[in-house]
């Protein structure tokens, strides 16, 4: 009895931690907030403001009812740079839903709607148009998208017409098998919404609201009662009838959302859905269908083509057919290119039949821009601190893409080998800058053009230098930079043109440079009073190359390192010679008379041998 028992809780176990690691993750920030917010009815939980570059947190003004129930936004004003992101790391890979909503500046006397552009991860998803505070599916930017780096960048590039001002941000994992729709659908593939629809009965609804499983993303659905100025073009229909087959993976789609349709009317059969578009894109289509009418109770009844910018996209769709029974659930997709700006959608039956359509999806499809090498992004981020540029530059998220906005006085390249962008020219002349060269700049390894002239750059120049063979012009003229130049700068064989004047350099120019000065290449090393050993500049006579001080000065202080010990020992033996002199001296008297003394009895046993002596007052005495 136990180990059954022992069994199921072990099963029962398992599930529930396999439950737990397939919860998708959802990350939910609001913008400005210093505190974690939940917000009702669903108490959904909104973290606090954190991994911005830039901005400045304010109250806002929420532009529509669909708007997060949220109180602060951070908005990025061009002073502080063209382009601010969002940061967010410990994202893990996988597929997610990405959704930004816009806000408006409280109690700003500016009432403008500011027109920005969005990108993700480089990618460019997103263009504000004039009038998006007056469409409910307006006040977002939605993408589908694949994250492969464990983090995820959103920025926001400003256009000139107005700052960017950013509510929130939802990050929401889905299926990774969601809208699947072509076998090379996850390759560097993102699906923007443009569109989603539900038609019929009912209010415009997130997926939460319908009850959805959260693992569709939290999708909105906004509500159309009618695809036509004339109401007797079509009729919305509803059912509380349970529909089979719909809320299913990889998309699963609210059970709620085909419980309502519209169905055309005998005075015009056919459904016509119209959309303007932006031309010259690709779109992916989604149709939804259920068979809710009562009219229809089994095949054949209902069928109808469907036609797609006049081209045929279904023929002879039988939703009952092909969906298997009455109330069950039908999605189907198509691609589309669309060369002008209007998409149209056409159901149009056949013989006595009516149209009918529950939901409709539209998603442009994007293909995701390459990234920079992310060597060449760090040396540059290197630069960007070393230099000290001010926010201005703008100098977030990937310097080359989106194309639309690359970092200012930053030039990319496509590496066809690599597939990747590399940074090969590199433009900060006349900025005001006062930083230095760091040794890290070497990274940027395409590098053919880099011109820092007319700042206030100090420091040496690095030898590090010397690895950019790709170098073909190297201008750091009219700045503060001193030292030598490093020899390294001989290895750069591509160099067409050196500027080096302007600054407080000294010793000799490398022999490897001056001896390159008749190939076709332009170098100036003028006004830097301590350069010397080309035409035009003092001779070397007298001067010493880096290396050569560098020794001189090392001996020089070992030899007076030397005298000095030299000289410390002398004293002190000089020292304690005049104290022995001095002591000799004192004892000079007592010495002396010790000295007769014992010379007197010496004299006296000698002169004396065997006889006694007796002291007399007269002299000495001889007895017999």
């Amino acid at each position: 009895m136990l180990l059954p028992l022992l069994l199921l809780w072990m099963l029962f176990f398992s599930c529930v931690s396999y439950a737990a690691r397939q919860a998708p993750l959802a990350m939910r920030l609001s913008c400005g907030a210093l505190q974690n917010v939940q917000t009702r009815p669903t108490n959904t939980l909104w973290h606090k403001d954190f991994g911005y570059t830039g901005g400045i947190a304010v109250n806002a003004t929420r532009p529509s009812y669909i708007t997060p129930p949220l109180n602060t936004l951070r908005y990025f004003p061009l002073s502080e740079g063209p382009q601010n992101c969002y940061n967010i790391d410990k994202v893990p890979k996988g597929h997610y839903s990405v959704r930004i909503f816009f806000g408006l500046v409280g109690q700003s006397r500016d009432t403008s709607e500011p027109l920005f552009d969005i990108s993700i991860e480089g990618t460019q998803i997103h263009s504000l148009k004039s009038g998006w505070t007056k469409y409910d599916d307006q006040v977002f930017a939605e993408a589908l998208v694949f994250l492969t780096n464990d983090s995820v960048s959103i920025c926001f590039h400003s256009t000139g017409h107005g700052d960017p001002a950013i509510l929130s941000i939802e990050i929401v994992q889905v299926d990774d098998k969601a809208y699947y729709f072509t076998p090379k659908w996850s390759q560097g593939i993102i699906l923007r919404t443009v569109k989603r629809l539900s038609c019929g009965f009912g209010q415009s609804k997130f997926d939460i609201d319908y009850g959805g499983d959260p693992r569709g993303g939290d999708r909105f659905w906004q509500r159309i009662r009618s695809f036509g100025h004339n109401s007797a073009s079509d009729r919305p229909r509803s059912v509380e009838t349970r529909i089979n087959q719909a809320s299913l993976p990889p998309n699963f789609y609210p059970e709620t959302l085909y419980q309502s349709a519209l169905v055309s009317t005998n005075i015009q059969p056919e459904l016509t859905y119209t959309l303007e578009v932006d031309p010259n894109r690709n779109y992916s289509v989604w149709l939804h269908f259920a068979e809710i009418d009562n009219s229809v109770t089994d095949v054949g009844q209902r069928v109808f083509d469907i036609i797609i910018n006049g081209d045929l996209a279904f023929k002879d769709v039988d939703i009952v057919k092909l969906s298997g029974n009455l109330y069950n659930a039908l999605v189907l997709n198509t691609t589309v290119t669309v060369n002008g700006r209007i998409l149209t959608i056409t159901l149009s039956p056949k013989e006595s039949n009516l149209a009918i359509i529950n939901a409709i999806e539209i998603f442009e499809i994007i293909m995701a821009e390459s990234k920079t090498i992310s060597e060449e992004v760090r040396a540059l981020q290197t630069l960007k601190k070393a230099l000290g540029l001010p926010p201005r530059f703008g100098w977030n998220g990937d310097p080359c893409v989106p194309q639309q906005h690359p970092w200012s006085g930053v030039d990319c390249q496509l590496d066809k080998s690599s597939g990747n962008w590399v940074i090969d020219g590199l433009g900060l002349d006349n900025q005001g800058l006062k930083g230095f060269l760091p040794n890290d700049i070497s990274r940027l390894r395409n590098l053919q053009i880099l011109n820092l002239s007319r700042n206030t750059i100090h420091g040496a120049i690095p030898s590090s230098l010397g690895t950019m063979t790709s170098l073909q012009v190297l201008d750091v003229s009219y700045n503060v930079l001193y030292g030598s130049i490093p020899e390294s700068l001989g290895q750069l064989t591509s160099l067409k043109r050196l500027n080096l004047n302007s600054n407080v350099l000294s010793g000799r120019v490398p022999a490897t440079l001056g001896g390159r000065l008749l190939y076709r290449a332009s170098f100036n090393f003028t006004e830097n009073a301590g350069l010397c050993g080309i035409p035009g500049l003092p001779a070397c006579g007298h001067h010493l190359s880096a290396s050569a001080k560098i020794s001189i000065g090392l001996g020089a202080s070992f030899v007076f390192l030397f005298l000095i010990t030299c000289s410390v020992c002398w004293l002190k033996r000089r020292q304690n010679i005049l104290r022995a002199q001095q002591v000799a001296a004192r004892a000079a008297p007592y010495a002396k008379a010790r000295t007769h003394f014992s010379r007197d009895i010496q004299m006296t046993r000698h002169h004396n041998h065997g006889n006694t002596y007796t002291a007399a007052e007269n002299g000495p005495i001889l007895l017999s």
